[in-house]
């Protein structure tokens, strides 16, 4: 299979866990996929986290939003938006994946 599969991540004041969550999705044995992480106005260093990791995979996306939510079905909804895969997979952003996860 070599299906592009999104990835998508609501992240809301995840400093905590974001990064070790995002070193999941980079070890998955199954390569072809694309991440993309939907801040929702986060308060804490996040999008600073999040920003590292860009830096190092192209296959990471970051967006934004303008305005807080409040709830974590709108980020998804907004990366399903901009998703480009055949298959979109749900993470959220204080979750770990096996490596074989995809």
């Amino acid at each position: 299979m070599s299906d592009l599969i999104s990835i998508i991540v609501p992240c809301y004041n995840g400093a905590a866990t974001i990064g070790d969550t995002i070193s999941t999705v980079l070890a998955q044995t199954y390569t072809n996929w694309e991440l993309i992480v939907v801040d929702d106005c986060s308060a804490d260093a996040s999008v600073t986290i999040i920003r590292t990791f860009l830096e190092q995979d192209s296959r990471i996306r970051l967006i934004e939003l303008d305005e807080n939510s409040g709830r974590p079905a709108v980020p998804r909804n907004v990366g399903c938006a901009v998703a480009a895969g055949t298959y979109i997979a749900f993470l959220d952003a204080d979750d770990l994946w096996h490596m074989q996860k995809l």
